[in-house]
């Protein structure tokens, strides 16, 4: 058996486990807390609903321009989950989550007129403007990734528990980007063989991932006391510092 071959097969089962969490989310209404993680989980289906048939079709122009369309799409979604994670994060703390609001929408702005500057900077063909997409997704990875890190790094400060739903949520989003962004760095520099290895590794990451997610909506999250949180004194006293540099 070849890699596309069970590629092929680990992109079935990645639909087949994408429509089990998507039930989960409705069924739970997980939009209510997560809603851009919601958002990110249900347009992944969608765009996976829509992407398989064209490939199986060989219907490639339109696969083509679908699939970078769709990627746009997510690379925003995929800011705005992590967003959200460090909103909820900051929940207790109001001027240190308008603070992350603010960074967040900087971050975003900064992408765009990225994005704008890098596809300019390709050749005006349509191979030109994927190139520049995925280039504009490279950048949005290395956000969102480091962004991640530093949520892994400070969990025990915010007292974060591994059984928590944003944990969870990081966690699975923290290995796909960070598989994602390996596979869009090297995919325009390697042999077929490779691009055929770095996807098949692509789609075991993402399954992985929807098993991760789907079992932290199946089995209850852990909430966090504030005897969780080590330094309480300590972020109070940095969002007392940031309500008074945001209010001068």
């Amino acid at each position: 058996m070849d890699l596309q071959t069970i590629t092929h097969d680990i992109v079935i089962a990645g639909i087949g486990v994408q429509a089990l969490l998507a039930i989960a989310i409705l069924l739970k209404k997980c939009w209510r807390i997560y809603p851009a993680f919601s958002a990110y989980i249900l347009f992944g289906l969608f765009e996976s609903a829509i992407l398989y048939p064209l490939h199986r079709e060989n219907w490639n122009t339109a696969y083509f321009y679908t699939y970078w369309i769709c990627e746009a799409i997510c690379i925003f979604l995929g800011l705005y989950v992590v967003r959200e994670i460090f909103i909820q994060m900051f929940e207790p703390y109001p001027a240190l989550r308008r603070l992350a609001r603010v960074v967040f929408r900087i971050a975003v702005a900064a992408l765009v007129v990225s994005a704008c500057f890098l596809v300019n900077m390709q050749s005006v063909d349509v191979h030109g403007l994927a190139k520049g997409i995925s280039l504009a997704n490279e950048a949005a990875r290395l956000i969102e990734l480091g962004s991640i890190v530093f949520l892994f790094l400070s969990a025990s400060v915010f007292g974060l528990h591994w059984r928590q739903g944003i944990f969870g949520i990081a966690i699975g989003l923290g290995m796909l980007v960070a598989f994602e962004l390996a596979n869009n760095t090297l995919i325009w520099h390697v042999s077929k063989t490779t691009i055929d290895a770095l996807n098949l590794a692509k789609g075991i990451a993402f399954l992985t991932s929807l098993f991760i997610w789907l079992g932290y909506l199946i089995v209850p999250e852990r909430l966090t006391s504030r005897a969780d949180v080590p330094r309480q004194d300590q972020l109070e006293q940095w969002n007392q510092a940031v309500a008074e540099l945001i209010s001068k």
